[in-house]
């Protein structure tokens, strides 16, 4: 199993900033792509970004240019970095992580973008 932690969300004006962190422990070995997803209210679960192992990056139309992907040295943290914050990014941003053993899933942390 794989436990993801999350990090980072909060209230936020439109226009600004804010850096999400999702620390994986527990069987990470081959932790082959990590990723943000997002859930907005009445709405279906929704990709945002993926980086691989070897550092390869996939974005959501919506926030590109806007939100950066990252991993840490030991490929076992993932971080989103996002500006210019959209009353449209408010959502509760999920931390994803796929290896041989699952595709594994965190809790979730609400980000708020006011108007």
């Amino acid at each position: 199993q794989v436990q993801l932690v999350e990090s980072g969300g909060g209230l936020v004006q439109a226009g600004g900033s804010l850096r999400l962190s999702c620390a994986a422990s527990g069987s990470i070995y081959r932790l082959n792509v990590m990723g943000w997803y997002r859930q907005a209210p009445g709405k279906q679960r929704e990709l945002v970004a993926t980086i691989t192992l070897g550092g390869l990056t996939n974005y959501a139309d919506s926030v590109k240019g806007r939100f950066t992907i990252s991993r840490d040295a030991n490929k076992d943290t993932v971080y989103l970095q996002m500006n210019s914050l959209k009353p449209e990014d408010t959502a509760v941003y999920y931390c994803n992580a796929l290896n041989p053993l699952g595709n594994f899933w965190g809790q979730g942390t609400q980000v708020t973008v006011s108007s």
